[in-house]
C-alpha cells in the first residue's frame, strides 16, 4: 500500500504543479472539473443512488460556480464566500462533536449532506480562483497546496513511528495524536520557507508559519469530516480512482478546508 501511495503522488504530484501555472480563467476551469469529479463522489457517500439525481447536483453546482465567476469583480462577495467556507468548518467541529448526527439514511439527511457538500466545495472553489488571480498568485497557491501535502506526508510517517494515542478514536481510528503533530510542525516548516522564498520576512514570516498550523489543522478537521462521513456510509474510500489513495475526495477533503482557511489567515497578514 505504501509504494502504491508513492507512485501515485509522483504522478500526482507534478500534475497538480502544472495545473497551478496556467491563465486564471483556465485554471479555474480546471479546478472546477476537479471539485466537480470529487462531488460526484460525495453524492454517492450522502446517498444518492440515480445517476440522473446525482449528475443534476453537479450541473447545479456548475451553474453556481459560474455566476461566481461572472460576479468575480465584486470582491466583497467572493470574500463573504471565502468567509461562509471558514465558517463552515468551525461549524463542522459540532457534528464531528456528535458524530452520530444525521448518520441514519433518510431523505432529510441526504440533503443536509448534500448541502453541507456546496458549503465545502464552492467556497473552497472561490478561495483557490480569487487567491490564483492575486499578486504572485501562482506560487502562494502551490504554497498552500505544498502545505497540506507536507502535513500528510507529516501526519503519516509521525504517526507510524510515534503514534499510539487515538485522535478521533470513534471517527478514524487509524489517526493519532504524534500524526497530527507531526503534521502541524511540517505544515509550519513548509509555510516558512515557502514564505521566505517569497520574500516574507521578520514577524511577518513568523505569523505565516504560524498560519501553516492553523491551515493544517483546518485540514485535519476536514479529512475527520469526510471520514466521519464514510463512516455513516459505512465504507471505506469514496471511490477507486487513485490506487493506495482511494477515490479524489479522499485527496481531496483536506484541501477543501484548508484553501479558505488559508485564503482569509493571507489577507489579514496583507500578503
Amino acid at each position: 500500500m505504501l509504494l502504491q501511495r508513492i507512485l501515485t503522488a509522483l504522478v500526482l504530484a507534478p500534475l497538480a504543479v502544472v495545473i497551478v501555472f496556467p491563465p486564471t480563467w483556465l485554471f479555474a476551469l480546471i479546478v472546477a472539473a476537479v471539485f466537480l469529479a470529487a462531488e460526484w463522489e460525495w453524492t454517492c457517500v450522502c446517498g444518492l443512488r440515480g445517476a440522473g439525481t446525482r449528475a443534476g447536483m453537479l450541473v447545479f453546482t456548475l451553474l453556481l460556480l459560474a455566476v461566481l465567476w461572472w460576479a468575480r469583480a465584486t470582491p466583497w462577495l467572493w470574500l463573504a464566500v471565502t468567509a461562509a467556507g471558514v465558517a463552515w468548518w468551525l461549524a463542522s467541529l459540532a457534528w464531528l462533536r456528535a458524530c452520530t448526527f444525521a448518520a441514519s439514511p433518510s431523505r432529510e439527511h441526504t440533503l443536509l449532506k448534500l448541502a453541507a457538500g456546496l458549503c465545502i466545495l464552492v467556497p473552497a472553489w472561490v478561495a483557490l480562483t480569487g487567491m490564483h488571480a492575486g499578486g504572485r498568485g501562482h506560487w502562494w497557491v502551490l504554497l498552500a497546496l505544498c502545505i497540506v501535502w507536507a502535513a500528510d506526508i507529516g501526519a503519516y510517517f509521525s504517526g507510524r513511528l510515534l503514534g499510539r494515542r487515538k485522535l478521533a478514536p470513534r471517527i478514524s481510528p487509524g489517526k493519532t495524536r504524534a500524526g497530527a503533530g507531526g503534521a502541524l510542525v511540517a505544515g509550519m516548516l513548509v509555510a516558512a520557507l515557502g514564505g521566505w522564498l517569497l520574500d516574507v520576512r521578520g514577524g511577518v514570516l513568523v505569523a505565516l508559519a504560524i498560519l501553516g498550523a492553523v491551515t493544517v489543522a483546518a485540514s485535519i478537521v476536514g479529512d475527520l469530516f469526510e471520514s466521519l462521513m464514510k463512516r455513516h456510509a459505512e465504507i471505506k474510500d469514496s471511490g477507486t480512482l487513485l490506487p493506495g489513495h482511494g477515490g479524489l475526495l479522499d485527496r481531496m477533503d483536506s484541501v477543501f478546508a484548508a484553501i479558505p482557511v488559508f485564503v482569509i489567515g493571507k489577507m489579514i497578514l496583507g500578503l
